[in-house]
């Protein structure tokens, strides 16, 4: 070799055997004696320094190998070194992989290495593993159920398939034959479906399957299976969709096929040109044609008279006609039409038998409840049956002969009905039916009734004017009724002030739109009620809200609208208010009418009430549910600052909770976006000074609001039902990293109060470890002391589940909530962490370091490794090695970083 390596040389076959590890490469070397670097032609171009003279090459090429050439000076002859690291350019980030050995001749020591750029690989590797990270999550997060099974049993389920078979985790499905989850019925279809997959890659045609679910019952599904491999042998994939409302539906749309084909009446359905189309049983029956026989003919034909649809249609709906059956027999028929997409369909009632004992329901006509009047084509009445004589206060004496339009009638707005516009009027001059008419008629002796009024043709020949029938019933006391439930329908049972739907109404853009001023909208939330109507009843509480809304209705302006919007909730609308001088002074005589002793029961009771208020301009777009609602976020800010305070809405609250609400909707995709990413921050061991383990820690870096902190994203997760989402990931992603990086140490993982209630929790810690190859006893999750005290048997239930998969638990922050020793002694613990507060006292505060010391102490005695949390200077570190703590974490020992920088 010669160039800038100089005169070394080198065993052939020990740099045949480096390049051969690492592909293209470029050799390089170390004298170790004399410390004198040396290269091949070409590194300048691999290190990024192309055309750069010796120096700049030796300079850079000594800062990348130098974690080599320290770690070979002490390093045996033939020891193989390897590593890998980043390079950051203008145009962006390399990595450069470095491959070396030490080689010995005679005294002589020497470092032969290769290098070479492998950022492409490295990026393609990546891009495979989010690849199949957003498949995961994919398969996961999917709504239809995924299995695989190889050779018959079932070795991959997803939650949909575990909520399909109503199981409580997929530990109770894999491992199964897949023909214990498919009825009987559906085996062998599903058997020979399977069986022509004889290709990876082949799909199955969409078939219908009955899953058995561990409930009893069975669930119908569409599914499709796909030829796979897992772990190198065949299997198959199954996707199923569940169908059981769809097959319900199915069912529905038969039986009301059998309803039609088995109603009493003739249904008839033609085309928009009158062509029959369609022809039921009964309409066979009724005019003795067969079905065969009249399709394709027009109506008019079949039934024997003229019939126009549309014209039917037109006229109201329904008339009454004259058919004939095919033997010529008359038939009185009543037609009623409904109009079609493509046509109409007909109802023709065979009433033949009704007409011809027409002339015996007269004597029903005079027993009825229901007034009827016969007006005659000349307008007069010439028939009165009793119950019109009853509910108009006249007599048939009287009324016959005279004017039908002599009765002074209003509409439901209180305007006179004009005479022309009667309804029998306009029956009797159109012909035209008239259904359901509310009026208020004017009897004889001054008084007023509402009717329900119809009227319609006698005959139905088309002759004009006709003879029309009107009949009514009394309405008088329905209307009364239906004032009082409008009454209740706007205002509050309890206060009778008005309610939410009557305040959301009055706050409308169209409502202030006529105002002046400003509208100042108060959301009045009253303090300490609760403990009132706990300690005093339900019945000391409504006396106490009925005093309250009596108050308000007296301390407000005329015209301010006072609600309640429902339990010890109020609003007050002021409208043309100067601006916000004059809203705080409305707030401040609320609040001192309210604060004035209440006396129920012979107690003296005091309330106060903390008050948001929102000022809305006449042009303000919010309507009146936004401005409540902002007003409730100025009522809640008010008590966060204590009760008995007021507080305005303004554009930053808006902003805080607008950007809390955007970031919930974005947490949701974050971890398909590549956006959660986790930084490890180091554990030591006091008694090695090594470090043992890291603690993954979550971070999100944000698409518009840059990186988010945990405090805030953490708790917007927990509040939502996002955290078993977000935690899944974050386990996911730490295992898989650490196992692939850095699997000599142990893993630390948080776990929140949320978490504990989830019951895929221990599935999802299963399949983590496993699909990561990393150790369960090589993960250890923590969980805060306030979160096992929240719900202590189902905690140690979680718990002792976790345990069983050789994951390791621990306890945070110890100390700062209220749980005891016995309690903690139930559960299966491995660790203990001194809380931060504690830490921070050490060197400061005799009382922290006797607290520290009891803890070890206690900790020790029942066999806990102790961590302590938050070491910041090297005196705490001295402090804690002295009281025999076991393991130190804090910014001290190391911040948290990725994983590649720690």
């Amino acid at each position: 070799m010669s160039g800038l390596i100089g005169d070394a040389e080198f065993d052939q076959e020990l740099l045949s055997g480096l390049v051969d590890s690492i592909g293209a490469a470029v050799v390089w070397w170390f004298d170790l004696d004399e410390e004198r670097l040396g290269w091949m032609p070409g590194l300048d171009a691999v290190i990024r320094a192309p055309g750069a003279d010796a120096g700049t090459v030796r300079a850079r090429l000594a800062e990348l190998v130098r974690p080599l050439t320290v770690a070979a000076k002490a390093a045996p002859a033939w020891e193989d070194f390897e590593l890998e690291q980043p390079l950051d350019t203008p145009g962006g980030r390399h990595r450069l992989q470095f491959r070396a050995r030490v080689s010995a001749r005679g005294s002589a020591r020497s470092l032969v290495g290769v290098v070479a750029d492998v950022t492409r690989r490295h990026t393609q590797q990546q891009e495979l593993a989010d690849l199949a990270d957003r498949y995961r999550l994919l398969v996961e997060l999917s709504p239809e159920a995924i299995v695989v099974h190889e050779g018959g049993r079932i070795v991959y389920a997803n939650p949909a398939a575990v909520r399909f078979v109503r199981a409580r985790s997929d530990a109770e499905i894999l491992g199964r034959p897949i023909t214990d989850f498919v009825h009987q019925d559906s085996q062998a279809e599903m058997l020979r479906r399977i069986a022509k997959l004889n290709e990876p890659g082949t799909t199955s045609d969409p078939a219908d399957a009955v899953l058995l679910r561990f409930d009893g019952g069975t669930t119908d599904i569409e599914s499709v299976s796909v030829r796979t491999t897992w772990e190198g042998r065949p299997a198959f994939q199954v996707i199923m969709r569940d169908v059981t409302e769809q097959k319900a539906a199915a069912a529905a749309l038969r039986y009301q096929a059998a309803l039609v084909a088995h109603v009493s009446d003739a249904l008839i359905a033609t085309t928009s040109d009158g062509v029959v189309t369609s022809w039921n049983p009964s309409a066979e029956k009724v005019y003795g044609r067969r079905a065969a026989d009249v399709l394709g003919r027009p109506i008019d034909e079949v039934v024997g008279a003229p019939l126009d649809p549309a014209a039917v249609l037109e006229a109201g709906g329904v008339v009454q006609a004259e058919h004939h059956r095919s033997d010529g027999e008359p038939l009185a028929v009543r037609v009623s039409v409904a109009r079609m997409d493509d046509g109409y369909v007909l109802i023709c009632a065979d009433e033949t038998a009704r007409r011809r004992a027409e002339r015996h329901f007269t004597a029903v006509v005079a027993a009825i409840e229901e007034g009827v009047l016969v007006v005659g084509a000349t307008g007069r009445v010439e028939s009165v049956n009793p119950a019109a004589e009853r509910i108009l206060g006249v007599s048939a004496q009287e009324a016959i002969g005279e004017l039908a339009s002599s009765t002074e009638l209003h509409d439901e707005a209180g305007q006179p009905i004009p005479p022309e516009l009667f309804p029998s009027a306009i029956t009797r001059t159109t012909g035209k039916s008239q259904h359901g008419r509310i009026v208020r008629a004017l009897r004889p002796d001054g008084s007023r009734v509402w009717l329900s009024l119809s009227a319609r043709a006698l005959s139905q020949d088309g002759k004009l004017p006709a003879a029309t029938v009107v009949s009514f019933t009394d309405i008088t006391e329905r209307r009364m009724i239906d004032s009082q439930l409008e009454h209740e329908a706007t205002h509050d049972a309890l206060t009778g002030l008005y309610n939410r739907t009557v305040t959301i109404n009055r706050l409308s853009p169209l409502a202030r739109a006529h105002r002046s001023g400003l509208t100042a909208v108060l959301f009045i939330d009253l303090d300490k009620f609760k403990v009132i109507n706990d300690s005093l009843g339900h019945s000391a509480g409504d006396e106490v809200l009925r005093v309250v809304g009596t108050r308000l209705s007296h301390s407000t302006r005329r015209g301010d609208v006072v609600g309640r919007l429902g339990g010890d909730e109020f609003t007050v609308v002021a409208y043309g208010v100067a601006g916000p001088d004059e809203a705080t002074a409305i707030a401040d005589h609320v609040r001192a009418e309210l604060n004035r002793p209440i006396t129920v029961d012979g107690r003296q009771l005091h309330v106060d009430a903390s008050v948001g208020i929102v000022l809305a301009e006449a042009g303000d777009p919010r309507d009146g549910a936004d401005l409540l609602r902002d007003a409730d976020l100025a009522m809640y800010e008010a008590k966060t600052r204590g009760r008995g305070r007021i507080a305005f809405f303004d554009v930053e609250l808006r902003d805080r909770i607008q950007r809390r609400l955007q970031l919930e909707q974005d947490l949701r995709m974050a971890p398909l976006g590549d956006e959660l990413w986790l930084a490890y921050q180091p554990i030591v061991d006091l008694r090695t000074n090594r470090r043992i383990a890291v603690e993954g820690l979550l971070r999100w870096t944000h698409p518009r609001y840059g990186l988010i902190f945990p405090g805030e994203f953490i708790t917007l997760a927990e509040e939502s039902d996002l955290i078993n989402i977000v935690g899944a990931h974050m386990l996911y992603t730490a295992t898989r990293e650490i196992a692939a990086q850095a699997p000599e140490l142990q893993l630390t993982v948080n776990l929140s109060a949320r978490q504990l209630d989830d019951p895929w929790l221990v599935s999802s810690v299963r399949n983590a470890t496993h699909k990561a190859g990393l150790n369960p006893g090589s993960l250890c999750l923590e969980i805060t002391e306030s979160a096992l005290m929240y719900d202590p048997a189902l905690a140690a239930k979680t718990l002792a589940a976790l345990r069983e998969l050789g994951v390791r638990l621990a306890i945070d922050d110890f100390g700062t909530g209220h749980s005891s020793l016995a309690q903690l002694l139930t559960l299966p613990l491995d660790t203990l962490k001194i809380d931060r507060s504690f830490t921070a006292g050490l060197g400061r505060s005799d009382e922290a370091e006797a607290i520290v010391t009891s803890i070890i102490a206690m900790a020790h005695a029942v066999d806990l490794t102790v961590i302590a949390e938050g070491v910041e200077q090297e005196g705490q570190l001295e402090i804690l090695r002295a009281l025999g703590c076991d393991q130190a974490q804090g910014y001290h020992l190391g911040r948290p970083v990725p994983l590649a920088d720690l």
